[in-house]
């Protein structure tokens, strides 16, 4: 196994990750979509274990977008099970690893059954401490800024916003409020896109984009990216 060599002082606190290429891998074998995202929900569990293991406290996966929603309805079905399926099944692993679950993104849009499972799960998890896993769901960040702006808009007109709209408090108005900004954000399968993901939050995130399509994303790429980050020098723009 390679020896990776990871400044341990300089993990990342927040890892985000766009999951992509699961319907390639399924292509490439012949087999449909929804085996991609089967195979590609085991490479969630890799990427939770690698983090808890090494110290990051948030770990973000944009596991379907606002746009997902536009695909085959075969599809999109065929996710929503598979997410009711890992909601159930997994929830006592994560809650047994001390790990704490939040879910983002537009809820109005999920079944009332889903958005019930996350409540329990969410619950359950609140007061876990080793890893802060986040998944968005039916998420846009384009989406999410209208949101924040239209609720900012509204509490400055109830008068509930007594100080200037500054960066701090615009945050606040976004799903992620109290979450650190990610320091890494990792895209699978080589494509080189944000693809509406995170847009406010990364404007000093590390991206490393690498060739593996998701469902063969296993630990050792977790630690390959460690040991990436922790060779960077982060300068937020004073040089």
């Amino acid at each position: 196994m390679k020896q990776n060599k990871i400044d341990t002082a300089s993990i990342p606190r927040h890892i985000a990750i766009i999951m992509d290429g699961n319907g390639r891998w399924a292509k490439s074998r012949n087999l449909p979509r929804i085996a991609g995202h089967r195979q590609g929900a085991e490479s969630v569990k890799e990427a939770i274990e690698a983090c808890a293991e090494n110290g990051v406290e948030y770990l973000t996966l944009y596991a379907f977008s606002s746009e997902n929603w536009n695909r085959p309805a075969d599809e999109v079905g065929g996710l929503m099970e598979l997410l009711k399926y890992y909601l159930g099944k997994e929830l006592n692993q994560l809650h047994k690893n001390n790990i704490c679950l939040r879910v983002i993104g537009d809820m109005s849009l999920l079944s009332d059954e889903i958005k019930q499972q996350i409540k329990n799960a969410e619950d359950l998890t609140a007061n876990n401490t080793k890893l802060n896993l986040i998944i968005a769901l039916s998420y846009g960040s384009r989406q999410e800024i209208l949101h924040a702006v239209s609720n900012i808009a509204k509490d400055a007109k109830d008068g509930k916003i007594n100080s200037d709209i500054t960066e701090s408090v615009f945050s606040q108005y976004l799903y992620t409020k109290d979450v650190p900004d990610p320091d890494l954000l990792i895209r699978t399968s080589g494509e080189k896109r944000i693809s509406n993901f995170l847009l406010w939050q990364i404007a000093y995130t590390e991206l490393l984009f690498i060739d593996i399509l998701w469902p063969d994303f296993k630990k050792q790429h977790i630690l390959d990216a460690l040991e990436e980050f922790t060779k960077r020098e982060r300068r937020y723009g004073t040089s």
